[in-house]
């Protein structure tokens, strides 16, 4: 039995698909049932509710052999680590309560840094906790996700720009999210791997948000700029967008890390995924902008 959680979002819903044909049995974590597919509710095992929810989660992990485990951003929480280990714990009793053997972790590139990273250093703590119960574990390394340049689809097509809050001349370490659940549904499917350690997963591509905004303004046939937001800038926009004051630091706090290369260590010495940034923004940020 494999368990996923949070089967809805860009790497859960992918993980599903790739999972279709198997002939192992699929269960899923998710509050709504009605938000996955028809086709998918037939095929999967149907655990309605949050995977913060200890007794959710119990009943999820029973008779599990594999899990696939994501903790949910929450611009609404006040302490992103408190967000991320509190969903976790609940997850440790049941993993050691009904035997799990394999975890498979979304978590970030750069578990060395030494300095505070944000909601990166948030997953480092729950790679902490579940390594924790023994159980064995890998823990998905990624970088930046090119996903979210998608919140940002309306600007680039009507005002041809872009912001983030990260240095424009300092390259960045990027991943599509098809190549992270590509990865991941490998995991879940081999019953031999043991032990605990790390999977980089990363684009061939390390590249400044200039470049970056080059790269788009060819695919998409008009000129993109890049615009950096100072980090002061950016966190008051977010707190506008109703996040919460640690939430919007956390990510201030991880923009900074990435321009102090907390990505580089382990990407140097990675096997890139196949997805480019280039690739990518033809096929999917081109039809985002579109439409």
């Amino acid at each position: 039995m494999i368990v996923i959680t949070a089967p809805t979002g860009q790497i859960g819903r992918r993980i599903l698909g790739r999972l279709h044909d198997g002939d192992e049995p699929v269960r899923v974590i998710v509050r709504d049932p009605s938000a996955l597919d028809a086709a998918t509710r037939e095929r999967v095992q149907v655990v309605t509710g949050s995977h913060r929810d200890p007794a959710c989660t119990a009943a999820a992990f029973e008779g599990a052999d594999t899990v696939f485990w994501l903790v949910p951003p929450d611009p609404r929480a006040e302490d992103v680590v408190g967000h991320y280990l509190g969903f976790t714990r609940p997850a440790l009793d049941a993993i050691e309560r009904h035997g799990v053997k394999r975890v498979v972790g979304v978590s970030s590139l750069g578990r060395a840094f030494d300095g505070n990273a944000g909601n990166l250093s948030a997953a480092f703590a729950m790679d902490d906790l579940i390594e924790g119960t023994g159980v064995a574990y890998r823990a998905l390394r990624m970088p930046f996700f090119m996903e979210n340049l998608l919140m940002q689809a309306g600007a680039i097509g009507r005002q041809g720009a872009f912001s983030l809050p990260n240095d424009a001349d300092r390259p960045l370490r990027l991943v599509a999210t098809g190549d992270v659940a590509h990865v991941a549904a490998d995991l879940l499917l081999d019953p031999t791997w043991g032990g605990q350690g790390s999977v980089p997963v990363l684009s061939p591509d390390a590249l400044t948000p200039r470049e970056m905004a080059r790269t788009m303004s060819e695919v998409l046939g008009g000129p993109v700029d890049f615009h950096r937001s100072p980090a002061e800038d950016f966190r008051t926009r977010m707190l506008q967008y109703g996040m919460t004051d640690g939430w919007a630091q956390g990510l201030v706090d991880m923009a900074a890390a990435q321009d102090e290369g907390i990505y580089e260590p382990e990407a140097l010495t990675a096997a890139p995924a196949p997805t480019a940034f280039r690739e990518w923004c033809e096929r999917v940020l081109k039809p985002a902008v579109a439409a």
